[in-house]
């Protein structure tokens, strides 16, 4: 088990906007996909964190640039779906960086996501690519430079149905990359 806190990043995508209420939802990790460190998270590798935070009545925290000095709102629904870890959250704008990173998100100028967890369990595949299998899960932060490019926040105060379309768009979107990358 590693014991240093590490970190992914996934990028919002284009358009990017916050809803009246400061609601921000997405993908915060995507499942099976090479990031820029060489690692790769797998399927259901958040589930026993998500079970044991949930089980002491806690929550995974919303941080500026993984800065535990700095939430900047709460994450309210957090899980795993085939796709990967999905969140959905409110900026706080009574506080300063709250208000900052709903500026910055209209603006354009912040555009990912970022996890911050500790290795439970890895193994590396025969490309030599760390294949993440279970993942304590601390904290998902507003960051400037995401890792993962292709995962994003598809939708901003939206309900589950309508993220399940954002969700089965992303699909067919990722299955044709990988068909042209294959070609």
């Amino acid at each position: 088990m590693n014991t240093e806190l590490e970190h992914k990043f996934a990028r919002f995508g284009e358009g990017l906007s916050v809803a009246e209420d400061a609601t921000i939802a997405g993908y915060a990790s995507l499942f099976g996909q090479v990031d820029q460190g060489g690692d790769r998270v797998m399927p259901g590798a958040y589930a026993r964190s998500l079970e044991k935070l949930g089980a002491a009545g806690q929550r995974v925290k919303m941080l500026w640039q993984h800065d535990p000095a700095q939430p900047i709102g709460v994450w309210e629904e957090v899980r795993e779906d085939a796709n990967g870890l999905w969140v959905k959250g409110r900026l706080l704008q009574d506080t300063q960086k709250g208000r900052e990173a709903v500026a910055l998100i209209k603006a354009g100028a912040i555009d990912g996501l970022s996890i911050g967890y500790r290795t439970t369990k890895a193994r590396k595949d025969e490309s030599g690519h760390r294949l993440l299998t279970e993942l304590e899960l601390w904290e998902v932060s507003l960051v400037t430079f995401p890792m993962l490019p292709s995962a994003r926040v598809t939708a901003k105060g939206v309900t589950p149905d309508e993220a399940e379309a954002w969700r089965d768009i992303a699909d067919v979107l990722d299955g044709a990359r990988q068909d042209l990358a294959q070609r």
